[in-house]
């Protein structure tokens, strides 16, 4: 069963369409492919960064006070 997917259209400057061309015929894979790559991981980076964004307001907004690594490591005994 295939999943449903739909078309998207972008315009690219001819050098990055042209290194994107060369990359396709020199792996026998389609320039979409490596399209669809680019955008899945850079997706899940952004998706991280706006979800630790979203974390650390939510803290602040709470008002809850951040301790830095060396009181963790000073209050479990891990101090060099």
């Amino acid at each position: 069963m295939r999943a449903n997917m739909s078309t998207f259209s972008i315009r690219l400057p001819e050098d990055i369409e042209k290194r994107l061309e060369n990359l396709a015929v020199q792996t026998g894979r389609t320039k979409a492919f490596y399209v669809k790559q680019a955008i899945l991981n850079h997706l899940e980076d952004l998706e991280d960064y706006f979800m630790a964004e979203k974390a650390s307001e939510d803290f602040r907004a709470r008002g809850e006070k951040a301790i830095s690594l060396e009181e963790v490591m000073i209050e479990y005994g891990l101090e060099d």
